[in-house]
C-alpha cells in the first residue's frame, strides 16, 4: 500500500478531465506536492499545483521533467489521445499518434521516473487504461490501450522487487472533453479519480471504475461472440 498523505505526486495531463480531478483529489488526501503537467503549463489552473511542461512523446521533455521533479514518489500516467482510427482507411500517422501518446508516453515516463521513485524509498505508478483495452471497437485507440495494459502488467512484475507498486485504472465513458460528442452514460471524473486514488492507497493491481468495465472484464473468458455480437449478426 502507498500513502498519499505527505507524498509528492506527478500527474500527466493534469489540467483537465480526470487529470484535474486527480490533482484535486490528491490534495484532499494530504499530498505534500503535486506536479500537474501539460504541453502548455499555463493551462494548469489549480493554484496549489506545481505546473510543469511535459510532452510525453518527447524523450527530452520527459527527461527534463524528471530532473525538475526529482522528489516524486507517485507517478500517474493520465495523458492520452483518441484518434479512433479505422485500421484500413485512416492515415497511418494517426495510428502512430495514438501509440506514441498512449503506449510510448507512459513507457518513457516510467523509465525516467523509476529511478526518482527508488531514490524516494519506493512508491507507486498508476496507468490510466480504458474498457477499450479489452474490446477492439476504436481502432488504434483500443490497440494502444491494450498495449498499455500489457505494459502495465509487465512493469508490475519488474518493479515489485524495487519497491514500486503498479495499478491499472480501467474505465468506460467519462464526462470529459474527449467524450463530449458521445451520447451515452458517463462517469464523473471526480468519482473516477476517487476510485483511482483508493486503488493506490489500497495497493490494488487494477481498478474497474464502472459497471460497464466490470461487465466487460468478467466476459473476457467467454467466446468472442459475447464481446462482439456483430460477428453473429
Amino acid at each position: 500500500m502507498t500513502a498519499i498523505d505527505g507524498a509528492v505526486v506527478l500527474v500527466t495531463g493534469g489540467g483537465r478531465g480526470i487529470g484535474k480531478a486527480l490533482v484535486d483529489g490528491l490534495f484532499q488526501r494530504g499530498a505534500k506536492k503535486v506536479y500537474a503537467t501539460a504541453r502548455d503549463p499555463r493551462t494548469i489552473t489549480d493554484p496549489r499545483a506545481v505546473p510543469l511542461a511535459l510532452e510525453v512523446t518527447d524523450p527530452a521533455s520527459v527527461e527534463a521533467a524528471a530532473r525538475l521533479a526529482g522528489d516524486v514518489s507517485i507517478l500517474i500516467n493520465n495523458a492520452g489521445v483518441a484518434h479512433h482510427t479505422n485500421f484500413l482507411d485512416s492515415p497511418i500517422d494517426d495510428v502512430r499518434a495514438d501509440f506514441e501518446t498512449n503506449f510510448y508516453g507512459p513507457l518513457l515516463t516510467a523509465r525516467a521516473f523509476v529511478p526518482v521513485i527508488e531514490r524516494a524509498g519506493g512508491g507507486h505508478i498508476l496507468n490510466v487504461h480504458s474498457v477499450l483495452s479489452w474490446v477492439g471497437l476504436a481502432g488504434s485507440y483500443s490497440a494502444s490501450k491494450a498495449a498499455l495494459w500489457s505494459q502495465t502488467n509487465s512493469l508490475r512484475l519488474d518493479l515489485a522487487p524495487r519497491g514500486i507498486s503498479v495499478t491499472g485504472l480501467h474505465v468506460g465513458y467519462v464526462d470529459t472533453d474527449m467524450t463530449a460528442a458521445i451520447d451515452a452514460p458517463k462517469s464523473s471524473p471526480v468519482d473516477v479519480a476517487a476510485q483511482a486514488l483508493d486503488g493506490i492507497e489500497n495497493g490494488d493491481f487494477e481498478v474497474l471504475a464502472d459497471d460497464l468495465t466490470r461487465q466487460v472484464k468478467s466476459g473476457l473468458s467467454a467466446d468472442l461472440s459475447v464481446l462482439y455480437p456483430q460477428l453473429t449478426a
